[in-house]
Protein backbone atom coordinates (compact mmCIF):
# COMPACT_ATOMS: atom_id res chain seq x y z
CA UNK A 1 0.00 0.00 0.00
CA UNK A 2 3.07 2.47 0.49
CA UNK A 3 2.53 5.09 3.23
CA UNK A 4 -0.34 6.07 3.73
CA UNK A 5 -0.66 8.57 6.04
CA UNK A 6 -4.06 10.05 7.86
CA UNK A 7 -4.15 13.17 9.69
CA UNK A 8 -6.85 14.25 12.25
CA UNK A 9 -8.22 17.99 12.95
CA UNK A 10 -10.86 19.29 14.52
CA UNK A 11 -11.38 23.08 14.16
CA UNK A 12 -9.75 25.65 12.37
CA UNK A 13 -9.96 29.02 13.86
CA UNK A 14 -7.31 32.22 14.33
CA UNK A 15 -8.28 33.18 17.42
CA UNK A 16 -10.25 29.67 19.09
CA UNK A 17 -7.53 28.56 21.64
CA UNK A 18 -8.76 25.14 22.50
CA UNK A 19 -6.66 22.33 22.18
CA UNK A 20 -7.82 20.86 19.05
CA UNK A 21 -8.26 24.10 16.98
CA UNK A 22 -5.39 24.82 14.73
CA UNK A 23 -4.28 28.34 13.38
CA UNK A 24 -5.07 28.65 9.29
CA UNK A 25 -1.82 29.69 8.67
CA UNK A 26 -0.14 26.35 10.90
CA UNK A 27 -2.50 24.23 8.97
CA UNK A 28 -1.36 25.74 5.58
CA UNK A 29 2.20 25.06 6.64
CA UNK A 30 1.69 21.84 7.64
CA UNK A 31 -0.20 20.62 4.21
CA UNK A 32 2.86 22.31 2.74
CA UNK A 33 5.20 20.56 4.03
CA UNK A 34 4.15 17.05 3.52
CA UNK A 35 3.50 18.03 0.21
CA UNK A 36 7.16 18.96 -0.15
CA UNK A 37 7.99 15.50 1.05
CA UNK A 38 5.70 14.07 -1.93
CA UNK A 39 2.18 13.48 -0.41
CA UNK A 40 -0.17 13.58 -2.44
CA UNK A 41 -3.95 14.09 -0.73
CA UNK A 42 -7.04 11.78 -1.13
CA UNK A 43 -10.05 10.73 0.65
CA UNK A 44 -9.49 8.18 3.36
CA UNK A 45 -11.99 5.38 1.34
CA UNK A 46 -9.62 5.92 -2.04
CA UNK A 47 -6.67 6.19 0.47
CA UNK A 48 -7.40 2.67 1.75
CA UNK A 49 -8.42 0.97 -1.25
CA UNK A 50 -6.65 2.67 -3.83
CA UNK A 51 -3.79 4.96 -2.98
CA UNK A 52 -3.58 7.82 -5.68
CA UNK A 53 0.68 7.65 -4.40
CA UNK A 54 3.05 5.81 -2.91
CA UNK A 55 2.83 8.71 -0.21
CA UNK A 56 -0.89 9.37 0.46
CA UNK A 57 -2.10 11.77 2.42
CA UNK A 58 -5.53 12.09 3.92
CA UNK A 59 -6.74 15.00 5.90
CA UNK A 60 -9.77 14.12 7.95
CA UNK A 61 -12.28 16.33 10.36
CA UNK A 62 -14.02 15.14 13.30
CA UNK A 63 -16.88 16.73 14.23
CA UNK A 64 -17.99 19.00 10.44
CA UNK A 65 -17.57 22.08 12.59
CA UNK A 66 -18.14 25.02 9.91
CA UNK A 67 -14.53 26.07 9.96
CA UNK A 68 -13.71 22.80 7.66
CA UNK A 69 -15.73 24.85 5.05
CA UNK A 70 -15.11 28.34 5.74
CA UNK A 71 -11.77 28.29 6.35
CA UNK A 72 -10.27 24.81 5.60
CA UNK A 73 -11.57 23.84 2.36
CA UNK A 74 -9.86 26.73 0.41
CA UNK A 75 -6.92 25.98 1.79
CA UNK A 76 -6.81 22.64 0.72
CA UNK A 77 -8.65 23.42 -2.67
CA UNK A 78 -5.34 25.59 -3.11
CA UNK A 79 -2.73 22.61 -2.95
CA UNK A 80 -5.00 19.75 -5.31
CA UNK A 81 -5.98 18.28 -1.96
CA UNK A 82 -9.98 16.74 -1.03
CA UNK A 83 -10.44 16.09 2.49
CA UNK A 84 -12.76 13.67 4.69
CA UNK A 85 -15.33 14.77 7.49
CA UNK A 86 -16.86 12.93 10.09
CA UNK A 87 -20.08 14.37 11.13
CA UNK A 88 -22.20 13.55 14.19
CA UNK A 89 -25.57 13.63 12.42
CA UNK A 90 -27.65 14.76 15.28
CA UNK A 91 -26.10 18.18 15.11
CA UNK A 92 -25.48 18.73 11.21
CA UNK A 93 -28.12 21.92 10.53
CA UNK A 94 -29.38 22.02 13.56
CA UNK A 95 -28.41 25.36 14.39
CA UNK A 96 -27.26 23.98 18.17
CA UNK A 97 -23.64 24.02 19.25
CA UNK A 98 -22.20 20.66 19.94
CA UNK A 99 -21.15 21.12 23.50
CA UNK A 100 -20.84 17.48 24.65
CA UNK A 101 -18.02 17.08 27.15
CA UNK A 102 -14.47 18.85 26.12
CA UNK A 103 -16.65 21.38 24.52
CA UNK A 104 -18.71 22.51 27.16
CA UNK A 105 -16.75 25.24 28.54
CA UNK A 106 -16.98 27.17 25.54
CA UNK A 107 -20.58 27.71 25.74
CA UNK A 108 -21.74 31.23 26.19
CA UNK A 109 -18.28 32.74 25.32
CA UNK A 110 -17.33 34.18 22.38
CA UNK A 111 -15.86 31.30 21.15
CA UNK A 112 -19.45 29.21 21.00
CA UNK A 113 -19.95 29.73 17.42
CA UNK A 114 -17.23 27.50 16.40
CA UNK A 115 -18.74 24.91 17.86
CA UNK A 116 -21.67 24.94 14.82
CA UNK A 117 -21.77 22.34 12.88
CA UNK A 118 -22.61 22.50 8.90
CA UNK A 119 -25.59 21.92 7.50
CA UNK A 120 -26.31 19.07 4.89
CA UNK A 121 -26.55 21.59 2.07
CA UNK A 122 -22.61 22.24 2.44
CA UNK A 123 -21.96 18.77 3.58
CA UNK A 124 -23.35 17.88 -0.24
CA UNK A 125 -21.23 21.12 -1.68
CA UNK A 126 -18.07 19.09 0.19
CA UNK A 127 -19.14 15.94 -1.67
CA UNK A 128 -19.80 17.47 -5.11
CA UNK A 129 -16.06 19.05 -4.67
CA UNK A 130 -14.41 15.22 -4.56
CA UNK A 131 -14.48 15.05 -0.23
CA UNK A 132 -15.89 11.84 1.84
CA UNK A 133 -18.41 12.80 4.14
CA UNK A 134 -18.22 9.63 6.95
CA UNK A 135 -20.24 9.47 10.26
CA UNK A 136 -18.65 10.80 13.87
CA UNK A 137 -21.95 8.90 14.91
CA UNK A 138 -25.29 10.84 16.18
CA UNK A 139 -24.60 11.93 19.15
CA UNK A 140 -20.83 12.31 19.88
CA UNK A 141 -21.13 9.36 22.44
CA UNK A 142 -18.23 7.54 24.62
CA UNK A 143 -19.15 4.70 23.24
CA UNK A 144 -17.43 2.45 25.48
CA UNK A 145 -19.93 3.67 28.07
CA UNK A 146 -23.04 2.25 26.00
CA UNK A 147 -24.77 -0.61 25.79
CA UNK A 148 -24.94 -2.82 23.04
CA UNK A 149 -28.73 -1.66 21.74
CA UNK A 150 -27.44 1.76 21.58
CA UNK A 151 -23.74 1.31 20.15
CA UNK A 152 -25.74 -0.61 17.29
CA UNK A 153 -28.25 2.55 16.83
CA UNK A 154 -25.40 5.00 17.18
CA UNK A 155 -23.62 3.46 14.11
CA UNK A 156 -26.68 2.47 12.31
CA UNK A 157 -28.46 4.93 12.38
CA UNK A 158 -25.76 7.78 11.44
CA UNK A 159 -25.06 5.66 9.01
CA UNK A 160 -28.30 5.55 7.27
CA UNK A 161 -29.07 9.58 8.08
CA UNK A 162 -25.46 10.27 5.60
CA UNK A 163 -26.57 8.19 2.95
CA UNK A 164 -30.20 9.34 2.91
CA UNK A 165 -28.97 12.97 2.62
CA UNK A 166 -25.89 12.97 0.66
CA UNK A 167 -27.18 10.70 -2.25
CA UNK A 168 -24.09 8.27 -1.71
CA UNK A 169 -22.69 5.22 0.49
CA UNK A 170 -21.41 6.00 3.82
CA UNK A 171 -18.39 3.99 3.89
CA UNK A 172 -16.35 5.75 7.17
CA UNK A 173 -16.50 6.22 10.57
CA UNK A 174 -14.84 7.88 13.27
CA UNK A 175 -15.07 6.71 16.82
CA UNK A 176 -15.77 10.14 18.87
CA UNK A 177 -12.80 10.89 21.58
CA UNK A 178 -10.75 7.68 19.81
CA UNK A 179 -12.64 5.38 22.44
CA UNK A 180 -14.03 1.89 21.57
CA UNK A 181 -14.10 -1.46 22.47
CA UNK A 182 -14.44 -4.47 20.49
CA UNK A 183 -18.58 -4.20 20.74
CA UNK A 184 -18.00 -1.33 18.32
CA UNK A 185 -15.77 -2.33 15.99
CA UNK A 186 -18.29 -5.90 15.58
CA UNK A 187 -21.38 -2.94 15.63
CA UNK A 188 -19.27 -1.06 13.06
CA UNK A 189 -18.76 -4.20 10.53
CA UNK A 190 -22.09 -5.63 11.38
CA UNK A 191 -23.50 -1.96 9.84
CA UNK A 192 -21.51 -2.03 7.15
CA UNK A 193 -18.72 0.19 7.26
CA UNK A 194 -15.57 -0.80 5.28
CA UNK A 195 -13.04 1.74 7.60
CA UNK A 196 -12.95 3.35 11.27
CA UNK A 197 -10.50 5.78 12.03
CA UNK A 198 -9.25 7.00 15.96
CA UNK A 199 -6.08 8.55 17.31
CA UNK A 200 -4.70 5.95 19.79
CA UNK A 201 -2.15 6.97 22.62
CA UNK A 202 0.12 4.34 21.63
CA UNK A 203 1.48 2.26 18.28
CA UNK A 204 -1.36 0.32 16.82
CA UNK A 205 -1.60 -2.48 14.16
CA UNK A 206 -3.58 -0.72 11.11
CA UNK A 207 -6.22 -2.47 10.52
CA UNK A 208 -9.62 -1.52 8.10
CA UNK A 209 -11.62 -0.56 11.15
CA UNK A 210 -9.33 0.48 14.10
CA UNK A 211 -7.04 2.93 11.83
CA UNK A 212 -4.77 5.26 13.54
CA UNK A 213 -4.58 8.73 12.72
CA UNK A 214 -2.23 11.57 13.70
CA UNK A 215 -3.71 14.25 16.06
CA UNK A 216 -2.87 17.56 15.19
CA UNK A 217 -3.21 20.38 18.26
CA UNK A 218 -3.01 23.91 19.07
CA UNK A 219 -0.02 25.45 18.38
CA UNK A 220 1.97 22.78 16.79
CA UNK A 221 4.97 23.53 14.00
CA UNK A 222 5.11 21.83 10.51
CA UNK A 223 8.11 20.32 11.91
CA UNK A 224 6.42 19.05 14.83
CA UNK A 225 3.57 17.67 12.88
CA UNK A 226 6.40 15.72 10.71
CA UNK A 227 8.05 14.80 13.32
CA UNK A 228 5.43 12.71 15.04
CA UNK A 229 3.78 11.61 11.70
CA UNK A 230 7.53 9.89 10.71
CA UNK A 231 7.20 8.58 14.82
CA UNK A 232 4.65 6.07 13.54
CA UNK A 233 5.83 2.34 13.90
CA UNK A 234 3.94 -0.23 12.47
CA UNK A 235 5.18 -4.05 12.33
CA UNK A 236 5.29 -5.15 9.03
CA UNK A 237 3.17 -8.40 9.92
CA UNK A 238 0.07 -6.04 10.78
CA UNK A 239 1.15 -3.93 8.14
CA UNK A 240 0.53 -7.20 5.84
CA UNK A 241 -2.37 -7.79 7.37
CA UNK A 242 -4.16 -4.61 6.95
CA UNK A 243 -3.13 -4.84 3.17
CA UNK A 244 -4.69 -7.91 2.71
CA UNK A 245 -7.78 -7.04 4.09
CA UNK A 246 -8.49 -3.82 2.61
CA UNK A 247 -7.79 -5.72 -0.90
CA UNK A 248 -10.28 -8.23 0.20
CA UNK A 249 -13.30 -5.35 1.00
CA UNK A 250 -12.24 -3.55 -2.01
CA UNK A 251 -13.19 -6.77 -3.96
Amino acid sequence: MGDVLVLCYHGISETWPAATSVRPGDFEDQLRAFVRRGYRGATLAEALTAPPAERTLVVSFDDANRSVLELAAPIMAGLGMPGTVFVPTDYAGSGEPMGWEGHQDWLGTEHERELLCLGWEQLRGLVGEGWEVGSHTCSHPRLSRLDDAAISRELSESKRVCEAELGVPCRSLAYPYSDYDERAVKAAAEAGYGFAVTVPRRPQSPLPLQWPRVGVFHGESANRVALRARSRRFAPSAAMRAALALRRLAG
